[in-house]
């Protein structure tokens, strides 16, 4: 980044105190402990229940996955903004899991527009950074209140629910069209995924710096239709990715991509310009695919706030949401640990 567009430490010190307590904020709110009015962690789990009631040991959203382990090469040059020891130049273990936006594990592929990746980075000093990504360059809503809206609407059996939904968020109009246009793959290993929300990174002279992050895969995309998707399988996915990895490992760019003064923040339906500068820190490897029912990322709560030293919470309301709502989709689904696991047909083993 320009000079220009760095701030004096002592500046920065009091911006990255404001955003943080705007973060923290922001989890108050949506955890409902400002008003038992509004939005909570239950009432937004609950808002992802099919009319049948959520799959019992099962994550609320994002049901269907399987797990992968792996390595990350940083390359150092994410030292430059972030202190954080997974961008000093090294490798080092990664647990993920590939999914699919459904609350329904046994979900047929072809019918789930939105894939995602959640990953765990350790470092030897102990930390640990957990991320959450899905591969639309945008979120279909601007704040958490309208993501509870949405699910809530899209479960109504009132015929123009969705209609009276979008007239209040005309920012999904957006998403709609992304959904209908963008092309399929036949493969996870050819998806990019996106953080979408706003972190602050902070690096060793304590300059401050707000970023989202993107995983840029290695394999080139091949376009399908989602009539060859639904022709392939309902579990085409999961089973295209294990012969995939076993035959080569895949490969990631992990990319920061640094806001200039004046970008939307808190709002990850807004894209940044394309032309903001972006550093290519490291590659991510996937090495190995386990089924989930006994793989290392079945318990694994991707928490995005769990975050090492160097990278923070922003002015971003939803890491916090989301990560209320995680760990109460995760007491729930380890409470019912005697219906899980099941076979991708529902039946229990």
């Amino acid at each position: 980044m320009p000079d220009s567009h760095r701030l004096p430490p002592s500046v920065s010190f009091v911006l990255i105190a404001l955003i943080v307590g705007a973060g923290a904020a922001a989890f108050a709110y949506t955890a409902g402990w400002l008003s038992p009015k509004r939005l909570t962690p239950t009432k937004l789990v609950d808002a992802f229940a099919p009319p049948g009631g959520p799959a019992l040991g099962h994550r609320r959203n994002h049901a269907k996955g399987i797990c992968f382990t792996g390595s990350f090469a940083a390359n150092g040059a994410g030292s430059e903004i972030s202190k954080a020891s997974v961008f000093l130049k090294g490798e080092y273990p990664v647990v993920g899991r590939f999914n699919l936006g459904t609350p329904n594990p046994d979900a047929p592929d072809a019918t789930v527009r939105v894939r995602g990746l959640g990953v765990q980075f350790t470092t030897p000093d102990g930390q640990v950074w957990r991320s959450a990504m899905i591969d639309p360059p945008f979120f279909p809503v601007s704040n958490p209140q309208a993501f509870y809206g949405l699910l809530m609407a899209s479960k109504s059996k009132d015929a123009d629910a969705m209609k009276t939904f979008v007239a209040k968020n005309p920012e999904f109009a957006k998403f709609g069209e992304w959904a209908k246009s963008a092309p399929w793959t036949g493969s996870y290993a050819e998806e990019p995924y996106n953080s979408l929300n706003s972190f602050v990174m902070t690096n060793k002279d304590g300059a401050q710096h707000v970023v989202r992050w993107s995983l840029s895969p290695t394999a080139k995309a091949v376009p399908i239709s989602q009539e060859e998707l639904t022709k392939r399988g309902p579990d085409t996915l999961e089973q295209e990715i294990t012969q995939r990895v076993a035959a080569a490992p895949q490969m990631w760019t992990l990319v920061l991509t640094l806001a200039d003064p004046g970008d939307p923040t808190a709002d990850p339906s807004k894209e940044w310009p394309a032309d903001r500068r972006k550093i290519e820190v490291g590659t991510l490897t996937v090495e190995k695919i386990e089924q989930e029912r006994d793989g290392p990322c079945r318990d694994i709560n991707f928490d995005p706030t769990v975050l090492p030293t160097g990278i923070a919470v922003s002015d971003d309301p939803f890491p916090a949401a989301r990560s209320a709502a995680y760990a109460k989709s995760y007491d729930l689904r380890t409470a019912e640990a005697k219906d899980y696991p099941r076979t991708l047909t529902g039946e229990k083993q």
